[in-house]
């Protein structure tokens, strides 16, 4: 059956609500079902036959994302069938974790419901300890009601991308001991945050935030006269590892103060290579300080940039090398959904660089989010922040579904400013959008925002081509 536009539109509308509601959730979408491969703190492996019967793993790690070598941790590790979501019971498993190519242990553990719980303790220890029951067959460490499975030392003490090497030894049977074992490579990604002190271009500190969800970032730098912010982080191109990635996610955080990064789009390229434009999105909800632009490359995007840097005849290298480019191009109109994803704002303003003394016409649109029908006799509020502070308010009816606010800024009020739609027909609905008040001879730049989750819905729609620079 073809879908019409409005369902559709009512599918983006669904899928916005997701992504604002909790960006997130992407990264735990692999633990709802049972798609097989890597994910944030969780990988699912391809089922392995063994005698007609489908046997896999799925191991998972707790929490998700270090942020704090004291904090206790959890390995999960259950056998099952795929077909039957029932658990393999009496099974042996021969684990060793592997972090950055050292072994960090090796031992034998036994689960006799399939469902293996290991509590860490990480530590600065060298040596690696644990502690349990111990099953006579095989001599593998078991936990009771009484006794848990305690692993203390140097595991899990950072963030990264881990690997298990899991072999199964036994099943169904205590003694049942398996001729060949049933191997498994499973990988881990531990989400990490590091902070990066920058300098702007007139000698100021800034605070840069990156957050990896895969692996360990290095060589952050900020290029203050390109305006172009790079970082490293090691990568397997192969096509086992690619076909086992959902998806790769970083994310850099800057406060909102900082103007000259406050641009109205940007693009990012992984290796030389341009990025699809669905692959940056921007978030100013989820941080009322500063801007969240996320890199999400998925998984048919890793094997296009693997296949043009084939193509460009080079030896495929162990990294992604990402950068991030201020654009200061801004289409109009600018696009939001309200934070219920009830109305659709479009937005722009005339003249397009705003500058103090200056009088800056906005002009807006006010529509339905499903049918994007302009909603007739909408009352508003528009409402201006400077530096977190209100400067100006007034409440209107746009009768025909849309209107223009005039504004004129001080000297005083240059800058990042804010502005917002509140009280939309009456309701609790609203959205914003952030900009720049340009001084009357600075920079002939004009930086704006659209709501990071609408960048998405658009962008996903309109994909740029990915191109070798």
């Amino acid at each position: 059956m073809t879908e019409t536009p409005i369902q559709k539109r009512r599918k983006l509308v669904l899928n916005h609500k997701i992504f604002a509601s909790f960006f997130i959730l992407l990264l735990v979408v692999p633990s709802i079902t049972h798609a097989f491969g890597h994910g944030l703190s969780i990988d699912t492996h391809p089922p392995v036959n063994y005698q007609g019967r489908d046997i896999t793993i799925t191991t998972e790690m707790f929490p998700a994302f270090y942020e704090d070598e004291g904090i206790d941790k959890q390995i999960k590790v259950r056998a099952f069938d795929p077909k039957s979501d029932e658990n393999i019971k009496n099974v042996n498993f021969l684990i060793g974790l592997f972090y950055k190519d050292k072994m960090l242990f090796r031992n034998f553990f036994f689960a006799q419901d399939g469902y293996l719980t290991i509590k860490v303790h990480p530590t600065n220890d060298v040596d690696v300890k644990i502690t349990g029951e111990k099953e006579p067959l095989l001599g593998a460490w078991a936990a009771t009601d009484a006794i848990p499975i305690e692993l203390t030392g140097s595991v899990f003490n950072t963030g990264g991308l881990y690997h298990l090497e899991i072999a199964i030894r036994t099943i169904d049977e205590p003694n049942n001991v398996l001729d060949e074992p049933i191997k498994y490579d499973a990988y881990i990604s531990i989400g990490q945050t590091g902070y990066h002190d920058q300098k702007s271009k007139d000698g100021q500190n800034v605070k840069f935030r990156v957050k990896s969800y895969y692996d360990t970032i290095t060589s952050f730098e900020y290029n203050p006269n390109e305006n172009v912010i790079s970082f490293e982080m090691p990568f397997d191109w192969s096509e086992q590892n690619i076909s086992q990635i959902p998806f790769v996610h970083e994310e850099i955080f800057f406060p909102k103060t900082f103007a000259d990064f406050l641009a109205p789009s940007y693009t990012g390229q992984v290796n030389g290579i341009d990025l699809f434009k669905s692959s940056i999105t921007v978030d100013d909800y989820s941080d009322e300080e500063g801007r969240i632009v996320h890199f999400v490359i998925l998984q048919d995007h890793l094997k296009v940039l693997k296949d043009v840097q084939k193509k460009a005849g080079s030896q495929l290298p162990n990294y992604m090398k990402f950068k991030l480019v201020a654009s200061d191009q801004a289409q109009f109109p600018l696009t939001a959904l309200t934070n219920n994803q009830q109305f659709q704002v479009d937005l722009s303003w005339d003249p397009l660089v705003i500058q103090p003394g200056e009088k800056t016409k906005f002009i807006f649109t006010i529509r339905d989010a499903v049918t994007l029908e302009t909603k007739r006799q909408s009352t508003y509020d528009f409402v201006i922040l400077h530096n977190g502070k209100e400067i100006h308010r007034t409440s209107g009816n746009a009768i025909v579904g849309g209107g223009f606010e005039d504004f004129t800024f001080s000297e005083s009020q240059t800058g990042p400013i804010i502005v917002k739609f509140e009280k939309i027909v009456g309701t609790s609905a609203f959205t914003e959008f952030a900009m720049v008040v340009v001084p009357e001879f600075g920079p002939i730049a004009i930086l704006v925002l659209i709501i990071a989750v609408s960048i998405l819905v658009v962008t996903r729609i309109y994909p740029i081509q990915l191109t070798q620079n």
